[in-house]
This record gives structure tokens, C-alpha cells and sequence, in this order.
């Protein structure tokens, strides 16, 4: 009703030409009381919301895509940088009586919960393939036989345990800041974690392949560091899910060492779950001897070390009471 009424306002002074409609314009707006306004400006964000979900009711008339690929649009008040937070307030941003709305299309998007299914679904089974050695991966004569080493099937009960425990955390225990992934991005991970379940467990169940160097005591020690890394990594994805629980949504806290001793390594690392995944895979590495894997690890230590560094400058930057001794992910080094 504001612009009608300014309109109507307008109108009854029958401007002759534009500069006189932009001079009654600006006459008759400047009449407009400040609570005039108030009400629009607090329905605001309402009303964006219904146009959002009009969208995407006409989009679903020709898709089914709508309801699987929620949330695949976000605004802002700037072209460039971060975009808006589901709880920010429009009056509470840096703008003045105006402001311009960028909206982003996505793109289809995927739950984050289906996102991680998708991953590691995938290397479990394919590992799995290699190790019974189903057809048309080995030679004929080497279908559905098995090796001769111990390590071999120690590898596979880590690989299937450690995917396990990722699947479960995925379903009961990570809390996630953002509903959704676009899809592009989950094709590029599932080809990145299934083609190397692939290579490494083709080299690893080979029936050419070789024990490591040292026998029995370098697989039973690389055994234990994996199992006490994998503990490790539970033991501080569920102390994140219980600080992300006790503070709720809102409450912005960073992690502390509780009574759990593996999540004492919150006193030297901001990110002790993935330093305890790269241990894991070190130790994986040493225990199959095999140059694949080790590989893997190393990409994984230079993606991680990125994720780290991040979070660990989110945290200095927003407490100021954070730690000095933290680290990103190495302990006194990186």
C-alpha cells in the first residue's frame, strides 16, 4: 500500500514532464513518516522467503528435483564475499536506507548426509571387490582365491572398519553448518575417494603382491597406531557434536580438552580429528607398504592442512582468548 498511496500522491499534482515527476516524487516520499516503512522492512526477509518457495513450487511443476535439492539459492547485500546467514537481520547489516538483493542460483543440491553415504558407500564396497578378487579384475586362474599374508586381511578390516565408522558418524554424529553440497562438487569426491579405494586395493590384493620389509613387527605396530588414531578421530567428532549440542546453534564456542584423553590433543591442535585421520593413514601406509596409499596420504595431509589452517584462523580471529600454543593440525610445528 506504500507505493500506491505514493503514487496516488503523485498523480492528484499531474506533473507535466520528468523533472517535474521526479521533484513530486521526491516531495511526496519525504511526507512518508519513518513507522511507515518499519513494516515492510521487518516483513522483508518473510516475504523473500514466500517468493523463494513460489520458485520453487513452479520449479517442481516440471522437476521432482525441488524437494531433493533444497536451499540451492542464497542472497546477499554485496556481489562479491560470504552470503547471508539464515538468522542475519537487515537492519543489522551495513547498508543505508536502500539496499540491493544479489541472488545466487546454486545449482541442484545434495544433503550432506547423502553426500558422505555417497562417499563412502562407495570405497567400502569397491575395497571389498578387490579382496574377494572378483572376476575380471586379476588373472582367470585368481578368481575368488586369497592371499597368503596376514596383512592383507588386516588391511582389509581397517579399510572396511575405518568406512564403517565414517558411515556411522555421518548418521548419528556430525552436526553440519550447511544443509546442502552443490552436486557437482559430490561427483568430483565420489571419483576422487572410489578411484583411489580402487588403485590402492588393486595393488594391495594382488596376488603378486609382497609383505613389508620388517614382517610382523612393522604391521603390528602400524596396526596399533591405526586403531589408537581411529579412536582418536571418534573421540573428537563426537566432543564436537556434544559442544554443538550444549551450545546450540547460535552459541559460538570453541573446542576444549575434556576427560577423554584423546581429545587432549585440543591443547596443541586446533584440528586433532584430522591430525589423528592423517596418523591413521600414515599408519595404513607403513602397515600395506604400499606406494598408492602413501600417496593418498599425502593429498589428504595437504587438503587437510588447508581445512585446518582455516578453522584455525576462524578461531583466532573470533575469540580472543584462544590459545597461543594451538597449531592447525601438526603440534608445535604447522
Amino acid at each position: 500500500m506504500l507505493w500506491h498511496d505514493l503514487k496516488r500522491a503523485v498523480h492528484t499534482r499531474h506533473p507535466k514532464n520528468i523533472v517535474e515527476l521526479k521533484q513530486y516524487c521526491k516531495a511526496e516520499w519525504s511526507k512518508v513518516p519513518p513507522d511507515r516503512c518499519a513494516g515492510p522492512i521487518c516483513n522483508y526477509r518473510k516475504r523473500l522467503v514466500k517468493v523463494i518457495s513460489l520458485l520453487c513450487e513452479k520449479r517442481s511443476r516440471t522437476t521432482n528435483l525441488c524437494s531433493l535439492f533444497s536451499q540451492g539459492l542464497v542472497y546477499n547485500v554485496f556481489s562479491e564475499g560470504k552470503s547471508l546467514r539464515d538468522d542475519d537481520v537487515l537492519q543489522n547489516l551495513p547498508v543505508g536506507t536502500t539496499a540491493t538483493i544479489y541472488f545466487k542460483d546454486l545449482g541442484p543440491q545434495v544433503g550432506w548426509t547423502m553426500v558422505f553415504l555417497a562417499e563412502y558407500l562407495g570405497p567400502l564396497f569397491i575395497y571389498l571387490l578387490f579382496y574377494f578378487r572378483a572376476p575380471y579384475i586379476y588373472s582367470h586362474q585368481d578368481v575368488f582365491t586369497s592371499s597368503p599374508y596376514s596383512v592383507v586381511t588386516l588391511a582389509c578390516a581397517c579399510h572396511t572398519c575405518h568406512y564403517i565408522k565414517r558411515l556411522i558418524e555421518a548418521i548419528f554424529v556430525h552436526r553440519f553448518s550447511h544443509g546442502t553440497m552443490p552436486l557437482r562438487t559430490i561427483v568430483r569426491n565420489c571419483v576422487y575417494y572410489w578411484a583411489f579405494s580402487a588403485w590402492l586395493a588393486f595393488y594391495i590384493n594382488h596376488p603378486l603382491y609382497t609383505p613389508p620389509s620388517y614382517g610382523d613387527m612393522q604391521v603390528n605396530y602400524a596396526l596399533a597406531i591405526f586403531v589408537l588414531c581411529e579412536l582418536g578421530n571418534f573421540s573428537i567428532h563426537v566432543a564436537l557434536n556434544n559442544l554443538k549440542a550444549e551450545g546450540g546453534p547460535k552459541c559460538r564456542r570453541f573446542p576444549h580438552p575434556t576427560k577423554n584423553p584423546f581429545t587432549w590433543l585440543f591443547f596443541f591442535v586446533s584440528c586433532p580429528n584430522y591430525t589423528y585421520e592423517v596418523g591413521a593413514w600414515a599408519s595404513f601406509s607403513v602397515m600395506t607398504q604400499c606406494l598408492p596409499v602413501a600417496l593418498f596420504t599425502f593429498l589428504a595431509f595437504i587438503q587437510m592442512t588447508i581445512w585446518a589452517k582455516g578453522k584455525h584462523k576462524t578461531y583466532s580471529r573470533e575469540f580472543k582468548d584462544y590459545p597461543h600454543l594451538r597449531m592447525p593440525i601438526i603440534p608445535l610445528l604447522l
